[in-house]
């Protein structure tokens, strides 16, 4: 989708657009400030003020050009009114992910980590021969958190993440807008999606509010995610690397360890 540009000059700091114009501009509609040399310098101190006053907006102040641009991001009345598809793509993105996951790792016949799966994967990741490949109409390519899946005839896309144990319902910003814009079930939306990461960070943050998405922890400490609140609970352990990792003590050091403590 999209945008329509309204571009308007600024010669004067009479031409500046108010920000009650700015907040009524419809959601399909970018604006394109351009700062003449005259009123340059006022440029970065209103885009500051736009961000502190509009933060429902995606604010841009190019530090190179004389330029703002202004989006307006999905409404929280956009969402609440539609928080039942979001939560069944929600639900949709969550079965999908471990179908194929699944699918993965029984095709390519891996021996999975049963207590931390991201190990497995982090392996597969290093092999030239298995991070990347297809299999039953899908292509696949491992990549930082995340197994990438396209299905060759749709295009669907969606990004399985791999760092919260078998639970694989996480819900990235720009991932789960990908998903739902590229998912031909879902179309037309019900509700524009513009902004990859901005709108679905906003989805994301009204969902947590209507407690039908909630975190969930990571594998991995200081690390969490978004999952949907309706689901079966998979239990997601975290690693401790100096606990898991560590070397065995040798049969010797505990005897003298034992004989010490005789002693």
């Amino acid at each position: 989708m999209e945008r329509i540009t309204e571009l308007i000059t600024i010669k004067s700091i009479r031409e500046i657009p108010s920000v009650d114009y700015i907040s009524n501009i419809p959601r399909h509609k970018k604006l394109k400030l351009v700062f003449t040399n005259s009123v340059q310098h006022l440029r970065q101190d209103f885009g500051r003020d736009l961000e502190k006053k509009l933060p429902a907006f995606q604010i841009a102040v190019p530090d190179i050009n004389h330029e703002i641009y202004i989006c307006k991001l999905i409404t929280d009345k956009e969402i609440i009114a539609n928080q039942l598809f979001f939560e069944r793509c929600a639900k949709d993105y969550r079965e999908l992910g471990s179908k194929l996951i699944h699918l993965l790792i029984q095709k390519k016949k891996v021996k999975l980590n049963p207590e931390f799966p991201f190990l497995t994967f982090n392996k597969l990741k290093g092999s030239r021969r298995m991070h990347r490949g297809k299999i039953d109409g899908w292509i696949f390519f491992f990549h930082g958190y995340h197994c990438c899946f396209q299905n060759i005839k749709t295009k669907q896309e969606i990004e399985v993440p791999i760092m919260f144990g078998m639970e694989f319902g996480d819900l990235d910003p720009y991932f789960f807008s990908l998903y739902i814009k590229s998912t031909p079930e879902y179309q037309p939306l019900p509700v524009d999606i513009y902004e990859n990461f901005d709108d679905g960070r906003r989805i994301l943050e009204v969902m947590l509010k209507l407690d039908l998405f909630e975190r969930i922890n990571s594998s991995i400490a200081n690390h969490s995610g978004i999952a949907v609140k309706d689901r079966d609970k998979i239990q997601i352990n975290v690693l401790d690397p100096e606990t898991y990792f560590a070397e065995p003590k040798s049969k010797i050091a505990t005897i003298l360890k034992f004989l010490k403590l005789k002693l």
